[in-house]
C-alpha cells in the first residue's frame, strides 16, 4: 500500500539517484576515453559502492509517513542508516578484495557521490 505522504519524498529520492547514476556513468565513459579501462573501472566501482547503499536507504527511509506512524518513520530511518553503513563497508571490502582498483579514482568518485545529495536540490525543484 502506497502512502500519499511519501510520494514527494520518493520522487525526489528517485530524481537524485538517477542524476547521480547519470553522473557516474558519464564520468566513467569520459575517463575511459581519456585514460584507460582501469581508471574507468575504478571510477565506476567507486560510484556504485556509494550509490547502492543510498538506494537501499531511500527505499527504507520512505516506507512510512504521517503522525500516526511517527515511531515507524524514526525506526525505518535509523534502520536504513544502519543498513547503509553495513552495506557500504561490505561493498568496500568486496571491491578491494575481489577487484584490482586504483585507489585515487575510486575514492574520488566515492566522495563525489557522497556529496551529490547535497547539491542535487540546486538542480531539482521539490
Amino acid at each position: 500500500m502506497k502512502n500519499k505522504l511519501t510520494v514527494a519524498g520518493r520522487k525526489f529520492a528517485r530524481q537524485q539517484i538517477l542524476f547521480i547514476a547519470f553522473i557516474v556513468m558519464l564520468t566513467t565513459v569520459i575517463i575511459f576515453y581519456m585514460l584507460d579501462m582501469l581508471h574507468a573501472k575504478s571510477i565506476l566501482i567507486g560510484g556504485l559502492v556509494a550509490l547502492i547503499p543510498q538506494i537501499v536507504f531511500a527505499i527504507k527511509a520512505f516506507q512510512y509517513a504521517g503522525a500516526n506512524s511517527s515511531k515507524l518513520v524514526v525506526e525505518a530511518f535509523f534502520s536504513g542508516v544502519k543498513l547503509k553503513m553495513i552495506l557500504t563497508a561490505l561493498l568496500f571490502a568486496l571491491s578491494f578484495k575481489l577487484l584490482v582498483l586504483l585507489p585515487i579514482p575510486f575514492f574520488s568518485m566515492f566522495c563525489i557521490v557522497m556529496v551529490m545529495p547535497l547539491l542535487t536540490p540546486l538542480f531539482f525543484k521539490q
